[in-house]
């Protein structure tokens, strides 16, 4: 029967996970050997646990935690729950995404404020305060709170 099953090491190294990580999961109650040996404490997991160690890593990849991931694995949700679940997963990546987004387009500004300044020529030689206004000119804040705070502590 052990010719069908795999080592903790054999499947941790298959999915490039360590084998504390598989016995987290196994902790949580995610995932469970089907089998240990009660001498060597070795523990053997059937292809369905792998396939289901292969679903786990999949949804932590798309950002759910292990109580979620535990919740979705034992059947815990219905196909509603799941589909509201996956869909509040897929709206915090389109957020990320668009954070993500608008620094680039503010890296992008500051790159372009940097190349056309003929002060940022000699920033090296500035004191910190000289560079600490020239960079605050320059960059991108993105905080509405952050900017008006700057712009009253400029006036006072």
């Amino acid at each position: 029967m052990k010719n069908d099953l795999m080592l903790i090491g054999e499947i941790a190294e298959f999915f490039s996970v360590s084998r504390k990580a598989i016995r987290l999961y196994e902790k949580k109650g995610i995932i469970k050997p089907v089998e240990v040996d009660a001498k060597t404490g070795y523990r053997y997991y059937s292809t369905e646990q792998v396939q289901q160690l292969n679903a786990l890593l999949e949804l932590k990849a798309m950002g759910f935690s292990l109580d979620e991931i535990k919740t979705i694995m034992d059947g815990g949700m219905t196909k509603e729950q799941l589909t509201a679940a996956l869909q509040k997963k897929q709206q915090a990546w389109q957020e990320a995404m668009d954070a993500a987004k608008y620094k680039m387009e503010c890296l992008g500004q500051v790159i372009r404020n940097v190349q056309n300044s003929k002060a940022a020529e000699k920033i090296s030689e500035m004191t910190e305060e000289e560079r600490a206004w020239l960079l605050v000119k320059m960059v991108c804040i993105e905080d509405v709170r952050a900017q008006k705070a700057l712009s009253e502590a400029l006036w006072l």
